[in-house]
């Protein structure tokens, strides 16, 4: 009996056993989001609202996810270590980051150079966020939003 408990909690606490990214945020429903507050037009508060670029694009992933969206506000030093903890399911990002051996990344807004850090090894997780924002671009909604909040961008930062 001994031996069978001992081999039972082995596999509880294997990483297999871990349950995916994907898995815990459709148990919760919903895709926790860290973002900066004050970095206009990406996310910042207008009358007491998170608005911006990353705020609507982190609601069409959560739509496509079929999770509703949580946005968590938090401080440029937090974001990393939060994703690193669980407190966060992902970020947004808009500079390249160097992130640590329990992250990945996803760079798929190359125009943007948008970087979407998440924990490693959650394949499912990569997948439907890759799926999700593959339908978000076809469907022209990335488009739409690039235009909506980010056509002044480019110009502004060519011009530095």
């Amino acid at each position: 009996m001994r031996l069978t408990i001992g081999i039972l909690l082995a596999v509880l606490f294997s990483p297999l056993a871990q349950a995916e990214l994907i898995d815990e945020i459709n148990d919760r429903g919903e895709l926790r989001i860290a973002v900066l507050s004050d970095s206009p037009p990406y996310a910042f508060k207008e009358d007491e609202h998170l608005t911006g670029f990353e705020i609507e694009l982190g609601q069409a992933l959560a739509k496509e996810l079929d999770v509703r969206a949580e946005f968590v506000e938090t401080a440029a030093e937090e974001v990393l270590p939060g994703v690193e903890s669980g407190k966060f399911d992902m970020a947004f990002n808009k500079q390249d980051v160097e992130p640590s051996d329990q992250l990945d990344t996803i760079r798929t807004l190359a125009s943007q150079n948008l970087v979407i850090p998440y924990l490693k090894d959650n394949p499912a997780f990569e997948t439907a966020l890759n799926n999700a924002l593959q339908r978000i671009k076809d469907d022209g909604r990335l488009a739409d939003l690039e235009s909506k909040w980010l056509k002044g961008s480019k110009q502004a930062s060519a011009g530095q």
